[in-house]
C-alpha cells in the first residue's frame, strides 16, 4: 500500500510546534504541495514529458526584532526539528529589524474557505494523451497557415499546488489551485529572413482554454505577418502598445506603488500619494475576489484579509500595495497584499488588477494615430526605479495613415514613464480572465530609435 501523503496542516502545526521548542518568540510555517505534466510534441511526435511532484516546507522564526527563513523539501520529523533549530540560531544572529513581527490576531481574516472563489477546477487531472491531443492540433494549425515553415514548440500542461500558512498568532488557512495550459510557437520564412511569433492560453478550468487549433492558427499567422520585418525610422511617433503587451505597462507602476520599493526610496512614486498618476478618466482597480483567476485570494500570505480597493482613482494615486512590514515603515496601515514562498520572507505582491476601458477598438486607435508603431512584443528592459526613466526593445507593426504597413523589428522605444502614463489613451479590447486586464495603450510622442 502506498503511504497517504502527510496533511499540510499537520506539517505546518509540526513546524510551529518545533519552532516553539527550540525557542522561537513567534513564528509562521508555509506548506506546499505540487503536481505537474507537461508534453511538447515537434513533427506531430511526442519531444519531451515532464512530470514533477513535491512537497516544500518553509519556517520563519522571530526573537524579538530578529527573523530568519529556512526551507527543505524532507518533510521528516527529524528534518523538522532540525530546520526550527538551525532557525532559531541564524534568527538570534540576524540583525534587529524594528518592522519585522506577525498580524496582531484582531487583524486576521475571519474568512477562510476559498471554495466561492473556484481556484480548484474538480475535473480529473488530464491524461497525458489528451495533453498531447491539445500539442498536435496546435501543431497541426500553426502549420496548416501557408507561409509557416516550422513549429518551434507546441506545448500543454497541467498543474495543481496545494497550499497551507500557519502561525503562532493563531491563523491557520489553505487553499488549492490549478492551471492547465496551451502554447505554440510558430516560425515562418527561412535562412535570415525568418520570423517567429506565439499565441497561448492558461486557465485554471480546463474547460475554458481555448480551443488548441485556434492558438496554433493564431501563431501562424502571427508568425507569417511578420516576414519581411525591417528597422522603423528614428524620431518622436506614437506608440500603440498592443493587450498582449500592454499590461507590462501598468506593471511597472504597480512595481513603482509597492511599500518595499516605496520604503526604500526606490520608487518614482514615492511622496506622490494624491498626485496624478494617470488620465483622469482612468481608475486602475484591484479585486482579490474574482472567480476562476489564479490571482484570486480571501487572505494574504499573513493571514489578513484581502479586499476590493482602489489603487487608482479617477487618475489619483490613492494607495501602496503594503505587508506588515512596509506597512509599519511607512505608518500606515496593511492592504492585505503579502505573498512569499517557503524560502523567504513576506513581501508585497498586487492581487489582480484592471484598468477602466476606453470606448474605441484597437482598429480605431491605429486610425487615430496616423504614422506610429504598433507594439506586440517587448525585448529586455531598462526601467530606473527612482526617476521612471524607460527604454525597451521592440517589434511590431509601423502605422502609416491609419493603417499597418509593414512589420518592424530591432528597434527601441525610450520616454519617461510618468508622463507616458499620464497620457494613455486605453481602447476596448482586454481579455476579462487575465488577472491584469489591460487593454491596448496609446501612448503620444515617444522617441523611437530605429534606422
Amino acid at each position: 500500500m502506498p503511504q497517504m501523503p502527510q496533511p499540510l496542516e499537520d506539517l505546518t502545526e509540526a513546524l510551529i510546534a518545533a519552532a516553539r521548542r527550540a525557542g522561537a518568540e513567534a513564528a509562521d510555517a508555509m506548506a506546499v504541495r505540487g503536481r505537474s505534466v507537461t508534453v511538447d510534441m515537434r513533427g506531430g511526435t511526442l519531444e519531451q514529458a515532464e512530470r514533477a511532484e513535491g512537497t516544500d516546507i518553509g519556517l520563519r522564526v522571530l526573537i524579538g526584532g530578529r527573523q530568519a527563513n529556512v526551507s527543505a523539501s524532507d518533510t521528516t520529523p527529524e528534518t523538522i526539528t532540525t530546520l526550527a533549530e538551525r532557525a532559531v540560531a541564524m534568527a538570534r544572529e540576524a540583525p534587529e529589524d524594528p518592522y519585522a513581527g506577525l498580524a496582531d490576531p484582531s487583524q486576521l481574516a475571519r474568512e477562510r474557505d476559498m471554495a466561492a472563489l473556484e481556484l480548484c477546477d474538480p475535473a480529473p487531472e488530464p491524461a497525458p494523451e489528451a495533453l498531447m491531443a491539445w500539442a498536435q492540433a496546435a501543431e497541426a494549425a500553426a502549420l496548416a497557415v501557408a507561409g509557416v515553415t516550422q513549429v518551434q514548440s507546441a506545448s500543454a500542461g497541467w498543474s495543481l499546488r496545494d497550499v497551507h500558512i500557519a502561525a503562532t498568532n493563531g491563523f491557520a488557512g489553505g487553499y488549492a489551485v490549478t492551471g492547465t495550459g496551451i502554447s505554440c510557437v510558430a516560425i515562418a520564412g527561412t535562412g535570415t529572413g525568418m520570423e517567429r511569433d506565439y499565441d497561448g492560453d492558461s486557465r485554471v478550468f480546463a474547460a475554458d482554454l481555448r480551443p488548441p487549433e485556434e492558438i496554433g492558427r493564431c501563431a501562424g499567422e502571427r508568425a507569417v505577418a511578420r516576414l519581411g520585418a525591417r528597422k522603423p525610422a528614428t524620431g518622436a511617433y506614437p506608440v500603440l502598445y498592443d493587450e498582449r503587451v500592454a499590461a507590462s505597462l501598468i506593471g511597472h507602476l504597480l512595481a513603482a506603488v509597492s511599500g518595499s520599493a516605496v520604503a526604500r526610496g526606490a520608487s518614482w512614486l514615492r511622496d506622490r500619494l494624491g498626485e496624478q498618476v494617470l488620465p483622469e478618466a482612468l481608475d486602475l482597480r484591484e479585486d482579490p475576489h474574482r472567480p476562476r483567476v489564479s490571482g484570486s485570494r480571501l487572505f494574504d500570505a499573513e493571514g489578513l484579509p484581502t479586499a476590493r480597493r482602489l489603487i487608482v482613482e479617477r487618475g489619483v494615486l490613492r494607495g501602496y500595495t503594503l505587508d506588515l512590514a512596509a506597512a509599519r515603515r511607512l505608518a500606515m496601515a496593511p492592504t492585505g497584499n503579502a505573498a512569499r514562498g517557503v524560502s523567504g520572507p513576506p513581501s508585497p505582491s498586487a492581487w489582480n488588477v484592471a484598468l477602466t476601458q476606453g470606448p474605441q477598438s484597437r482598429d480605431d486607435l491605429i486610425r487615430e494615430m496616423g504614422t506610429g508603431l504598433l507594439v506586440t512584443s517587448l525585448i529586455g528592459s531598462t526601467i530606473n526605479p527612482n526617476t521612471g526613466d524607460y527604454s525597451r526593445g521592440a517589434a511590431g507593426f509601423w502605422i502609416e495613415g491609419g493603417e499597418i504597413a509593414y512589420p518592424v523589428n530591432e528597434c527601441t522605444i525610450a520616454g519617461s514613464l510618468p508622463e507616458m502614463l499620464r497620457r494613455i489613451t486605453p481602447a476596448n479590447d482586454a481579455r476579462a480572465h487575465l488577472s491584469r486586464v489591460v487593454p491596448s495603450l496609446l501612448v503620444e510622442g515617444l522617441m523611437l530609435a530605429g534606422e
